[in-house]
Parts: structure tokens; sequence; C-alpha cells
């Protein structure tokens, strides 16, 4: 329904805004994943994303050291040759997300239990929060 919490709550952060900004500087984002095509499409269509994803059919994940989890490959195109430049996997990939980057600029920080908080402020296990954004309660305004 969802897809990989980690995977959705990243394509969630960028699936809606990032390509027109990486186009005009002629670089492009696509999501590889081993789901199959229907159940990524459904979920794009849920979603509004409207960024390119992929299915696997070989053992690109496998050979990218992704197999289990999230990452993040870059890979640059020369002519007709392609050279992976950049990989990180896991927590690392939060600081390209808009929204974790956000709250990490604030007093309150993401609320985690990992977060030095002052007693009294409310921390949750890491990821418990997370959520596509069609999922979150409707907020009142303050």
């Amino acid at each position: 329904e969802s897809g990989c919490g980690g995977c959705s709550m990243f394509v969630d952060n960028v699936g809606h805004f990032a390509l027109p900004h990486l186009h005009a500087r002629d670089t492009s984002l696509v999501l590889v994943s081993p789901a199959p095509q229907g159940d990524i499409e459904r979920l794009r269509q849920r979603m509004g994303w409207t960024i390119p994803w992929f299915t696997t059919t070989d053992d690109f994940s496998e050979d990218f050291g992704v197999a289990e989890y999230f990452g993040l490959n870059v890979f640059l195109r020369e002519g007709e040759e392609v050279f992976r430049t950049y990989f990180t996997g896991g927590r690392a990939a939060e600081a390209i997300g808009p929204v974790w980057s956000f709250l990490d600029m604030t007093p309150l920080g993401r609320q985690e239990t990992w977060e030095d908080s002052p007693e009294g402020y409310p921390q949750d296990p890491p990821y418990s929060w997370w959520r596509l954004h069609d999922e979150y309660e409707p907020q009142q305004s303050r």
C-alpha cells in the first residue's frame, strides 16, 4: 500500500517539486525499486508524485549494495559510458530531504528519543512519526 517506509518518505519529500529545478541544471532524478510496476503506479497516482519510477528486473539493487534498504546512487553519463559517482544509504540520505533538514533547525528538532530535548517535551522513537502526506490528521492553524 505505501511501499518501503524510508523510500516512500524520501519520495514524499522530493516527488512533487524536484524535477523542474533539477532539469534546469541538466540533471534527472529517477527511482528504481523491486516492486511491481502496478504497485508503484498506484502509489504514484495516490500521492501525486510525478517522478519517474522504474521496476528492477535484475540484480541492480544487489549490485549497488542496497538489496534490503534505501540507497541513493548518483551516476554521471559521459557519452555512452555511465559512472557511479556517489552513494549513501539509510539515515545519511535524510540530509537531502527538506522535512528532516527543516526540523533539525528547529529548537525541538525531530522530537525523537535520540535527541537531547528538555524534560517534558514530546519525544517518539525514531521513524515512528513518519507518514506520507495524505496520512496525517488535519491540523488546526495556530
